[in-house]
């Protein structure tokens, strides 16, 4: 009776062992900690080091070599921790306090803090400083549909395929939902008729951050439809016509017309319902035009932002995390002029924090108080 009873426990002891073993000596690869001879020489430079984890990128915190020549200077800069181990040398690294000095620390300081924006300031580097890396706000208005045919509406259709068509072309612009400008409008008791209009132009700049609106026209898809006398099937060809104007919406000039027409050769369809895979190729050939021609034309488009508010010392603009913007980055400040022209620079402000969908606060570094609607240009990008 004993042995029975002791010889399971026995052998599930030993497979306790076993597994133990294996899991101690190999890791499965997606498992997170990796400790090869890269890792401890990594961590080996990291020792005593502050380490903090933002977007599952790691960064070392740093003292900035530049915080004695200004009081506008972070005193803390954060450096990816790669770039940190190539140029440790260069930088001196605040001592991370022991477990049992952290308590004696915090009862003798009785300084007042500053906002962590105000004093330590992450550092990612940029190819350069320019504001060619920031996004242009645009919105794609829908199309003013031509069709001949009363049941079938394009211009929605066309709209949506162009907003992909320019997002996958280029990383410079940020396309805002028309859905949500409409609601918008509509909620002031702004008619969407009115949306061509200079005042209303320069009002979702003031808002929004817009820098220029697309209006649409569009004629057919006009398709020609034939039968092969050998097997009657039939085969489809159709033509399609897409005029459109980008307009500046703090001018509320047309900046530029352009007018595509798919080849009818290439927007061909044959057999079951010809006439419908003709439009639809049509449809392609023509978007793929106007969205290489409109993303060059957006690159180009001159980049600013707005003053939103300004309450106290704190400045709220309408751009932020998604237009690219950095904490950190220094923005000259202009008051908009008359004729549409910029006037001398007012001010420096620095980008402090993010909120919101796309915006951010800031801090005047010098010169005159902003007011509200005035015009934010990049000067420098963060840790340049």
């Amino acid at each position: 009776m004993y042995i029975k009873g002791t010889t399971p426990r026995f052998f599930i002891l030993i497979l306790l062992f076993i597994s133990s073993f294996i899991l101690a000596c190999s890791y499965p690869s997606w498992f997170p900690i990796k400790k090869g001879a890269p890792y401890k020489a990594k961590m080996k430079g990291l020792l005593d080091k502050e380490v903090v984890i933002v977007d599952r990128e790691e960064y070392v915190k740093v003292v900035n070599p530049k915080a004695s020549e200004s009081p506008n200077e972070p005193k803390y800069l954060y450096l990816p921790v790669n770039e940190y181990l190539l140029k440790k040398d260069s930088f001196d690294t605040p001592v991370f306090p022991r477990k049992e000095e952290i308590g004696k620390e915090t009862a003798l300081s009785q300084k007042p803090v500053l906002p962590p924006a105000e004093k330590e300031v992450f550092v990612v580097s940029t190819p350069g400083v320019s504001a060619s890396s920031l996004k242009r706000k645009v919105v794609i208005a829908r199309f003013d549909d031509r069709t001949i045919q009363a049941e079938e509406i394009f211009g929605d259709l066309i709209a949506e395929r162009l907003v992909k068509e320019i997002d996958r072309r280029t990383q410079r612009v940020l396309l805002v939902d028309y859905e949500m400008l409409r609601e918008f409008l509509q909620g002031r008791e702004i008619a969407l008729t009115d949306l061509e209009k200079p005042t209303t132009l320069r009002f979702i700049n003031e808002v929004f951050g817009i820098h220029a609106v697309i209006f649409g026209r569009l004629s057919g898809p006009y398709v020609f439809t034939s039968k092969n006398p050998k097997d009657q099937q039939e085969n489809s060809s159709a033509i399609l016509r897409i005029e459109v104007s980008l307009v500046d919406t703090f001018t509320g000039k047309t900046l530029k017309t352009l007018s595509v027409n798919n080849p009818i050769l290439a927007a061909r369809g044959k057999g079951a319902f010809s006439d419908e895979k003709a439009k639809m190729r049509a449809i392609d050939l023509a978007v793929a035009d106007l969205g290489r021609a409109l993303s060059g034309e957006l690159e180009k488009l001159d980049w600013f932002c707005r003053i939103a508010k300004v309450e106290g010392e704190e400045i709220y603009l309408n751009a932020g995390k998604l237009t690219g913007l950095k904490i950190g980055d220094i923005l000259e400040a202009y008051r908009p002029g008359k004729s549409g022209e910029r006037e001398a620079i007012q001010g420096k402000v620095r980008i402090s924090a993010f909120f919101g969908l796309d915006a951010s606060t800031g801090r005047l570094l010098e010169g005159k108080p902003p007011e509200m609607n005035d015009i934010l240009k990049l000067a420098r990008r963060e840790g340049k």
